[in-house]
């Protein structure tokens, strides 16, 4: 399978996780941009590089794609890009010619510009730094009550509406080329919801115009990832040609194909499943069965699953290690499953549960476990979580899956990565961090990595970087 890849940007999880999840299975062939041609923090992706890059790409079966890096030069840069409208459109327009030519499916998302509640700018424009709450707050009774007075300048706030209307119309542009039939799927995220806000009111629209809305963001290119991989090896399975268009599909219903890869979700907390995590505006149960129905897997009994996905979800709350917010502990007893399981640890908003890693690594990895994740929002965490499983899944081993494409040591080379990043240093060392330390996190990692190392019976030399300069992300690299 062939497989071009666009990201969002160029942080670890958005660029390295994708092509380390491919690589278990292969028979994919991964394809993305140059790191280097990405947006960051405060650099722009280059468009007309990557247009030509995908222009010059063949035989490609899937293209995932982030519609926010060509259309304005990033998920951040969607925020701040000072383009027009009109230069923009001219640009997807652009971009639809070149994917007309592909011949591939096309899993595509774009974002709902986010609203957050605060005065930090560091991904938002300028202004934000004095005018971010006033902003929320004007957002949030505007929606609510039809009106709201406000002391916020006007060209700032002129600026900031006229931002959102223009990604607002773009938005209404894929929405006509997914009714047209370049996209095969079609997602818009939001991210950082609140129960009212002008992002919910064009949440509200896009779907009453036939979108398909989703909660989250950074995880969603995975999620789409999962889906393609399960399309093409059902397709494969059922002995019918992958189909390259739905030409003249109006539907809005995303959920089309008959899955063959049944996923039982496990709340370990069965009684708290209705909570809503942070930065999310659907109950946990229902994000959890969002994201398997996005990436194309049945949601099903335990009898009749293929994998258990096993929750370690919140009581009462959900915790944030970073922000001090405390929350119980998983508390009961764990042992290993005797069929093929994955973990999602969404105890705590970007951190793993440490009473649970700790119950956890008193067991031992066999052929069964297929993942575990604690990356930031529980949504972020599901994505990236079950699109490795699918992977896995469909690469060797078991009855449906493509005998001897399965590779262990890429598997547990991504494993490793994730119990270093999710549980060592977002659940631990990075609270021992005042500024991003490159030789200081190394010392601090050691004794975790001898622990994961032992446990996933591996063995690497790691080097550890900041990629955005920031404490919020690390990147890991194991040779």
């Amino acid at each position: 399978m062939n497989i071009a890849f666009i990201p969002i940007d160029n942080r670890p999880v958005c660029y390295t996780l994708p092509e380390q999840i491919c690589t278990i299975d292969k028979s994919i062939n991964f394809f993305v941009p140059p790191r280097e041609w990405l947006g960051d923090l405060r650099k722009y992706a280059n468009t007309d590089k990557i247009f030509s890059w995908l222009e010059n790409l063949n035989n490609i079966d899937a293209v995932i794609l982030s519609l926010d890096t060509v259309a304005y030069g990033g998920l951040i840069s969607s925020r701040r890009c000072p383009e027009s409208f009109d230069e923009i459109k001219q640009r997807v327009f652009k971009l639809r010619e070149i994917l007309e030519k592909k011949h591939a499916k096309i899993y595509a998302f774009s974002s709902i510009m986010r609203i957050s509640n605060n005065n930090i700018n560091e991904e938002e424009k300028e202004y934000w730094n004095i005018w971010g709450k006033k902003i929320f707050e004007y957002s949030y009774n505007t929606h609510k009550y039809g009106c709201f007075e406000t002391d916020i300048p006007q060209d700032i706030l002129n600026d900031y509406l006229e931002t959102r209307k223009r990604n607002f119309e773009i938005n209404k542009i894929y929405l006509e080329f997914k009714k047209q039939g370049l996209f095969n799927t079609l997602v818009f995220s939001k991210d950082d919801c609140a129960q009212f806000g002008l992002n919910v009111a064009e949440a509200q629209e896009l779907e009453k115009l036939g979108g398909f809305v989703k909660t989250g963001a950074d995880e969603i290119p995975l999620t789409l990832l999962a889906r393609a991989v399960n399309e093409f090896y059902t397709a494969e399975h059922s002995f019918q040609t992958f189909p390259h268009k739905n030409a003249g599909d109006t539907s809005s219903s995303l959920f089309t194909l008959h899955p063959s890869l049944k996923v039982a979700p496990i709340f370990l907390a069965p009684e708290y499943k209705n909570l809503i995590s942070n930065y999310e505006d659907v109950s946990i149960e229902n994000s959890v069965k969002g994201q398997l129905e996005l990436a194309g897997c049945g949601v099903c009994e335990p009898e009749n699953a293929d994998i258990f996905l096993y929750v370690n979800n919140f009581e009462e709350h959900q915790g944030e290690i970073v922000m001090k917010v405390p929350t119980k502990h998983f508390s009961g007893e764990w042992s290993k499953p005797e069929k093929p399981y994955m973990i999602a640890d969404v105890r705590y908003a970007n951190g793993a549960d440490n009473a649970f890693v700790e119950k956890l690594f008193k067991t031992d990895f066999d052929d069964n476990f297929y993942g575990y994740a604690a990356w930031n929002t529980s949504a972020n965490t599901l994505g990236s979580l079950i699109c490795a499983a699918v992977v896995k899944w469909r690469s060797g081993g078991q009855e449906d899956r493509k005998a001897g494409l399965y590779n262990q040591h890429a598997f547990k080379k991504l494993q490793t990565v994730r119990f270093l990043d999710d549980w060592a240093y977002q659940a631990n060392v990075r609270q021992q961090l005042e500024k991003p330390d490159e030789e200081l996190i190394k010392t601090l990692m050691k004794p975790y990595e001898k622990r994961v190392f032992e446990k996933l019976g591996v063995n690497y030399s790691t080097l550890y970087k900041f990629p955005w300069n920031r404490l919020f992300e690390v990147e890991v690299e194991l040779n």
